[in-house]
C-alpha cells in the first residue's frame, strides 16, 4: 500500500467524520428543545483524531514508519509528505518532533523554523532570489536542481519600503502578505539614508535574554503575529556595513557583516552557533500544529545561553572575499564554481575574518555566503553554517539597496 493511498484513506476518513458532525450541527436549530441537548452532546463527542485508526497505531510501528518516510525523502517536492505526516494527529506530530533533525545535522529544509537555523556544515545550501521590479518585492527559493531558474521551493519573501530617512525590507514567510501586521512576519532589514549601514532585526528574541532595540517600529502592530502574546519586536541579530568610496575609484564593493548572536568560534572545528528550535508561542494548542513546532536537536541547549558579550571581537565577523583583476577579460573575478554567470557590482562572497591579535585579521578559505547574478532579475544565494537562511537572505537584500557613496 503506497503512502499516497494511505494519506487519501486518512483524508476520506476524516472527511466522513467531519460531515457527520456537520449534519448534526446543521439540524440543531430545526428540532425541538428536548432534542437539542441530545444532538449537541453527540456532536461534542465526535473527535476525528481519537476515532481514527491511524492515531491508535502502536508507537513502535508508527516510529518505524515515520523514520522510513523521513529518510527516504531528502528533497522537495517529495519532502511535503513529511509535513503531511506531522499533520495527521497529535501522536504522529510528537514522533515527528523526534525524527526531524535540525538543518545543521540533516542538511534538509523541512519546516519554517529551519529558515532560522544555521545551515549545513559541510556544503553550501543552494538557493536563488527572484526580483520583481514592479512592486519592489524579492522571493527566496530553494533550488530543486542545478538550474537557477527552476520552479524551486518557496522559502521567504521581502518587500522594499522606502522612508524619508531609511529603507526597510520587510521579510515574511508568506508569498502574498508581506507586511509587519502579517502573522508570518519574521523580521526586517533597515538601512541608513546613504545605504551604507544596515541592521538585521529578528521579530522574536533569537536567544534567551536578547534585548529589543528601542525604535518606533518596536511597538505592537497587530495581535495576529506568529506569537500572539509575544508581540513582534526588533531584536538586532547582525550589522552590515559597506565601505565608503569617497575617492570614486572603480572596483568591487567592500563589505563587513558583524553577526551579533554568533560567536567567532562557531567557524572552528566543533564550534557551536545558537540554534532556534521553535517559534515562540504562549499557547501552542491554540495555534495550528503545522508548520510551527519544536524540532528536537542535539543543539537545543544552545538557545539557553545568554547574549554574547558586547565586545565585537567575540562575535563572528564576515568580510567579502577580495576578487582578482583579470588582465585578458579586463574585469574583477571570483570563483563562484559556475553558480554566477553575469558580472555585477552586487556579486560577493563572504568568509569569516578572525582577529589574531595586534589588529591582524586572518580570513578563512571556506565561503559562508555567496551571492551573484545569473539573469536580469534572478540571483543565486548559497549559504552554510553558521548563518541561517533568514540571515543570508537579509544580507543579500542589502546588496540590492542603492548606495550613494559606495560606487
Amino acid at each position: 500500500m503506497s503512502f499516497k493511498s494511505i494519506l487519501q484513506d486518512m483524508r476520506g476518513e476524516f472527511g466522513s467524520i467531519s460531515r457527520k458532525g456537520f449534519d448534526v450541527k446543521f439540524g440543531y436549530g430545526m428540532r425541538s428543545r428536548s432534542q437539542r441537548v441530545v444532538q449537541d452532546s453527540s456532536f461534542v463527542a465526535v473527535d476525528a483524531f481519537k476515532q481514527s485508526c491511524w492515531a491508535n497505531m502502536p508507537p513502535e510501528l508508527l516510529r518505524d514508519v515515520i523514520m522510513r518516510i523521513e529518510a527516504s525523502e531528502s528533497s522537495w517536492p517529495d519532502r511535503k509528505n513529511v509535513i503531511s505526516c506531522a499533520g495527521v494527529c497529535r501522536n504522529w506530530r510528537e514522533i515527528m518532533k523526534e525524527t526531524v533533525k535540525t538543518l545543521e545535522v540533516s542538511g534538509k529544509l523541512t519546516f519554517p523554523i529551519s529558515l532560522k537555523q544555521p545551515g549545513p556544515r559541510d556544503s553550501l545550501l543552494q538557493c536563488y532570489i527572484k526580483r520583481n521590479r514592479s512592486n519592489q518585492t524579492y522571493y527566496l527559493y530553494l533550488s530543486l536542481n542545478q538550474a537557477s531558474n527552476d520552479n524551486g521551493k518557496f522559502l521567504l519573501a521581502a518587500r522594499r519600503c522606502r522612508r524619508p530617512t531609511c529603507t526597510d525590507y520587510i521579510i515574511s514567510l508568506n508569498y502574498q502578505d508581506v507586511s509587519r501586521g502579517s502573522s508570518t512576519y519574521i523580521g526586517k532589514l533597515r538601512s541608513n539614508f546613504l545605504g551604507t549601514k544596515f541592521t538585521i532585526y529578528d521579530a522574536q528574541p533569537p536567544t534567551i535574554g536578547a534585548k529589543v532595540a528601542k525604535c518606533r517600529s518596536s511597538r505592537v502592530v497587530n495581535m495576529k503575529q506568529v506569537s500572539p502574546r509575544v508581540p513582534a519586536g526588533n531584536y538586532p541579530v547582525a550589522h552590515v556595513t559597506y565601505e565608503l568610496n569617497v575617492l570614486g575609484s572603480r572596483g568591487p564593493r567592500r563589505m563587513q557583516c558583524i553577526m551579533d548572536g554568533i560567536p567567532a568560534s562557531a567557524v572552528d572545528p566543533g564550534g557551536v552557533a545558537p540554534t532556534q528550535t521553535e517559534f515562540m508561542h504562549s499557547n501552542m494548542d491554540s495555534l495550528p500544529s503545522l508548520p510551527f513546532f519544536r524540532s528536537k536537536s542535539i543543539r537545543t541547549d544552545n538557545t539557553q545561553s545568554g547574549p554574547l558579550s558586547s565586545n565585537k571581537d567575540a562575535m563572528l565577523v564576515l568580510r567579502n572575499k577580495a576578487p582578482r583583476w583579470h588582465e585578458q577579460l579586463q574585469c574583477w573575478c571570483l570563483n563562484f564554481n559556475g553558480r554566477v554567470t553575469v558580472a555585477s557590482v552586487k556579486n560577493f562572497q563572504l568568509v569569516a575574518s578572525v582577529d589574531n591579535g595586534g589588529g591582524n585579521r586572518q580570513e578563512h578559505e571556506n565561503v559562508i555566503l555567496q551571492f551573484g547574478k545569473v539573469g536580469k532579475d534572478v540571483f543565486t544565494m548559497d549559504y552554510q553554517y553558521p548563518i541561517s537562511a533568514f540571515q543570508a537572505f537579509a544580507i543579500c537584500l542589502s546588496s540590492f539597496d542603492t548606495k550613494i557613496a559606495c560606487e
